[in-house]
């Protein structure tokens, strides 16, 4: 089995999903995709027919997000005909695994060039037909009554109640995420991936990061009402259901308190990102420069119910893949959904926090959902290559209870 490579990786800034706010909310998703995808196809000088496929992650295929939205970005990018595309969905985790699936495809030897990468405009999440509600208006009762789904906010504040994390940790993790994305910002540690997006027309749209609040304080943190409770409490249909009575029913007796906010969750955002890889031969004859190796990938699932808790088995299941430890990871990014899915995992795994989401995370820069996972693979392989440093372990958790995860080992 061939080694996969990762030769590049860029993405967009992150605007904030909201129409009337956001400055990429007016644009299309498939020209976000498109962004991405020119950008990587003229950064390495590509000859794009020679892309076997390009695999996007978008967790609401809906609406203007629907179509195969890969193929269409790339049509839209100028890619040749010959260069394939797919588009796939596990919710959050979407934006690693199409990375994960394009390494998938080289190491088989069934290709030699693929793009990994995702691109979410939440911008659309109120559109008719548009918005992602999987888990009550399917029809599916059985599933709900076995398995039932709660919203991930009520999950996370579960999760914290269960665990015994306390509103000040919570606080205290987003502060710190804002306080590193401000200054990654402020040093230009993103620039190197950073590609602008204009509209159509040809007019700038964004070319910096919308979202993040550096003027924030613990202060200010603490003052903001928990988001969660009506939500919990909302009946959902004619029985009374409601999210509470649903995590009761796996958890009888648990008492919920409310801990998360608007500031210790992940923005809503819009954004896009691509990770060119490439099987060894395929770069050495085309005078590619490796940046990374895929060290090891896998999936994993764990309680939908809670749906949040899958990053810490996902982790050590990675690592015992690589045949690493904890130790031998110099960076590590764990999507911060809410705040509660990273303190876990960094308490869980009993991490080092100066090595876990070191220039921020989704509490100040926003989640574009499907994007994320590959935008953080980039991330971590920029501050790999400015800290000489070699791992990095990727991971985050997505609805169903699930998470993916991937090592990458810098070149």
């Amino acid at each position: 089995m061939t080694d996969a490579w990762i030769i590049d990786a860029c993405r967009t800034p992150r605007g904030i999903g909201k129409k009337g706010k956001g400055a990429l909310a007016d644009q299309h998703p498939q020209h976000l995709g498109a962004t991405v995808l020119k950008a990587i196809a003229e950064r390495n000088d590509l000859n794009t027919a020679d892309v076997d496929d390009v695999i996007f992650g978008t967790s609401s295929q809906r609406g203007r997000q629907s179509g195969d939205l890969a193929r269409m970005a790339a049509l839209e990018a100028g890619y040749d005909i010959r260069s394939s595309g797919m588009t796939l969905d596990r919710f959050c985790g979407s934006g690693i695994t199409s990375v994960n699936l394009a390494a998938m495809s080289i190491m088989s030897g069934t290709e030699d060039l693929v793009i990994g990468g995702g691109a979410e405009m939440m911008s659309t999440y109120g559109d008719e037909g548009a918005a992602p509600t999987p888990f009550l208006d399917n029809g599916n009762l059985a599933l709900r009554d076995l398995h039932p789904q709660p919203h991930q906010g009520v999950c996370a504040d579960a999760i914290a109640s269960i665990e015994g994390i306390d509103r000040q940790a919570l606080d205290a993790l987003a502060f710190v995420s804002q306080q590193r994305a401000a200054n990654a910002i402020n040093n230009g540690y993103f620039d190197n991936s950073l590609v602008p997006v204009y509209s159509t027309d040809g007019t700038l749209a964004l070319d910096k990061e919308q979202f993040p609040r550096p003027q924030t304080t613990l202060e200010g943190l603490a003052e903001l009402k928990a988001s969660f409770a009506p939500i919990a409490d909302y009946p959902l249909d004619e029985s009374g259901l409601t999210y509470r009575s649903m995590v009761l029913r796996k958890y009888p007796g648990l008492e919920i308190t409310h801990m998360h906010h608007a500031g210790n969750s992940s923005g809503v955002v819009d954004g896009a990102g691509a990770v060119l890889l490439a099987s060894p031969e395929y770069a050495k004859a085309h005078g590619m420069k490796p940046r990374a190796r895929i060290k090891a990938m896998c999936n994993m699932g764990d309680c939908p119910t809670l749906m949040l808790n899958a990053p810490v088995p996902a982790a050590r299941k990675v690592l015992a893949k690589a045949g690493l430890s904890i130790e031998d990871i110099d960076l590590f990014e764990i999507n911060e959904a809410f705040s509660v899915v990273a303190e876990k995992f960094i308490r869980d795994l009993n991490l080092n926090r100066d090595k876990v989401n070191v220039n921020g995370g989704a509490m100040a820069l926003g989640h574009p959902i499907g994007a994320t996972g590959a935008l953080l693979i980039g991330t971590v392989l920029d501050e790999l290559e400015r800290r000489d440093q070699q791992f990095g372990l990727i991971t985050m958790c997505a609805a169903g209870g699930m998470a993916p995860a991937i090592i990458i080992e810098r070149i």
